[in-house]
């Protein structure tokens, strides 16, 4: 894949995570009220401090991919969030899957562009 379309993925995805991220601290962007199981389900994750890890770690995920430092390392670390990402919202926020669709698209696109770093782990 041509490595300018490979920067401006990875640049994008470090930008949504950083977002995202520091939404997690800074409640910046309005979040859509949840109901039911998906609401019951966010308020166990939130008790349990859950969203503060995940808040630290996609700001350094996307850090990395910003500043183009460990890129393999970092989509390791953010492909088991990114199917988080998306079973969650395909069990009980269908309407919301957009951005986490995004985010696990260019994940996989990035994953098989560094296929050969992975070599040694499988």
């Amino acid at each position: 894949m041509n490595s300018k379309v490979t920067m401006v993925l990875r640049i994008i995805l470090g930008l949504i995570l950083l977002i995202f991220g520091a939404n997690k601290f800074g409640h910046f962007m309005p979040q859509p009220e949840l109901t039911g199981d998906a609401g019951a389900f966010m308020g166990a994750l939130g008790g349990a401090g859950y969203f503060t890890i995940l808040g630290i770690l996609e700001i350094v995920i996307g850090l990395l991919l910003v500043i183009n430092k460990w890129v393999p390392f970092a989509l390791i670390l953010l492909a088991p969030l990114a199917v988080n990402f998306l079973i969650f919202h395909l069990t009980y926020d269908t309407a919301g899957i957009g951005p986490a669709a995004i985010v696990s698209l260019i994940t996989i696109v990035l994953l098989y562009v560094n296929k050969d770093k992975y070599k040694a782990l499988f």
